[in-house]
């Protein structure tokens, strides 16, 4: 049996990416998203989406990399920069050895808990911004005993060819994966992004599925010149939404008997 899960990171973003996720699901064939609930109005954006998307499974996008910690900045001093910010992505990376892995996860609890005072459920699984929750043992043990706290499936991304280049940071995964036992796709593609992006090599995936479950991870959205001006990675989302909105891409999917799922069917 071939199983998909078609996963929208970063809902909450914006509004307007918020919204074009929720687009991707009621138009297209996204089953799932995962929350950045460290950002102000995205507890209000899993609200519309209880009403709007109810079928439309919602994760949480653990955060240490954009925007600010909804921990008090003296609680988790290791993990932001003198603004009181987190720091970005390569800030982030040097700064991993001088991280406190209590405040990590105090700071990661309360974004959990932020959604589920938002939506009155737990989240279907946890992945996070950037990938950064896998970026040292420490990190994904933190994250892994999060999802065991709270009874979660977990985003599994080593299975893919695009992470060759964190060899070495990776070989702590068997051991921690044996440990944990968490819940996970069999499959994690993670090329369906930029150049990437594309009708024709979304056909192409599709149409080479293998059996099993599979995780798809994309980033459709609504994007303004706001946000434009602010992330490399904007008007590649308005692409992204058209094409899972396609009914090309749905045709593909009955054609190869792929069936939807999210986290909550693992």
């Amino acid at each position: 049996m071939k199983r998909l899960i078609i996963n929208s990171d970063d809902y909450g973003r914006t509004p307007d990416i918020s919204r074009g996720i929720r687009d991707a699901h009621l138009q297209g064939v996204v089953t799932s998203t995962t929350c950045m609930m460290n950002i102000p109005t995205t507890a209000d954006d899993v609200v519309v989406a209880l009403k709007e998307t109810p079928k439309l499974g919602m994760g949480v996008h653990l955060v240490l990399t954009m925007g600010r910690p909804l921990s008090a900045r003296e609680a988790v001093s290791s993990v932001v920069d003198a603004n009181g910010n987190f720091f970005k992505y390569d800030p982030f990376i040097a700064n991993i050895p001088n991280l406190k892995m209590d405040e990590v996860k105090a700071e990661w609890r309360l974004q959990i808990e932020r959604f589920v005072e938002a939506a009155g459920r737990k989240p279907t699984h946890l992945d996070s911004h950037h990938h950064s929750s896998f970026f040292s043992p420490d990190l994904f043990r933190a994250m892994l005993e999060l999802a065991r706290e709270y009874d979660v499936a977990i985003r599994f991304p080593f299975l893919d060819d695009v992470w060759s280049e964190l060899e070495e940071t990776a070989k702590h995964v068997p051991d921690l994966m044996t440990e944990f036992d968490p819940s996970h796709p069999d499959a994690f593609i993670a090329d369906f992004y930029d150049e990437g992006a594309t009708h024709d090599h979304l056909l192409a995936i599709l149409n080479s599925l293998g059996d099993g479950t599979s995780e798809l991870m994309c980033h459709p959205g609504y994007v303004d010149e706001a946000f434009a001006k602010e992330s490399a990675y904007n008007f590649q989302r308005e692409r992204e939404l058209k094409i899972l909105t396609d009914s090309a891409i749905k045709e593909a999917i009955t054609a190869n008997k792929i069936n939807l799922v999210g986290f909550a069917d693992l």
